[in-house]
């Protein structure tokens, strides 16, 4: 299995590709993190990428691996990432 690429290795390569310097590009990666954290309630869009949003996760019954006691798992706010569909027929092919 290819291990996945590092932030270096991204800043590296999109250094390269737009003829920026890594600093540029390093900064550029930070600042739009912290913008999908902030924008994320309202929902962050990468156009060709993705989605990130954020969604109710309901109560449910799960179990304590250890013992098999059944625990209550409470309700709670979770982040998701929706996969643009481009991006899913260039990764995985057309149907």
């Amino acid at each position: 299995m290819a291990k996945s690429m590092t932030k270096a290795a991204i800043v590296t390569h999109l250094a390269t590709k737009v003829a920026l310097s890594k600093r540029q590009v390093a900064t550029l990666l930070d600042h739009l993190a912290t913008l999908a954290a902030k924008e994320a309630k309202n929902g962050f869009q990468i156009p060709g990428l993705g989605k990130l949003v954020l969604r109710n996760r309901a109560a449910r019954m799960g179990r304590n691996p250890q013992t098999g006691e059944p625990i209550k798992i409470p309700a709670k706010r979770v982040v998701r990432f929706r996969v643009a569909k481009a991006l899913k027929d260039a990764v995985l092919g057309k149907k």
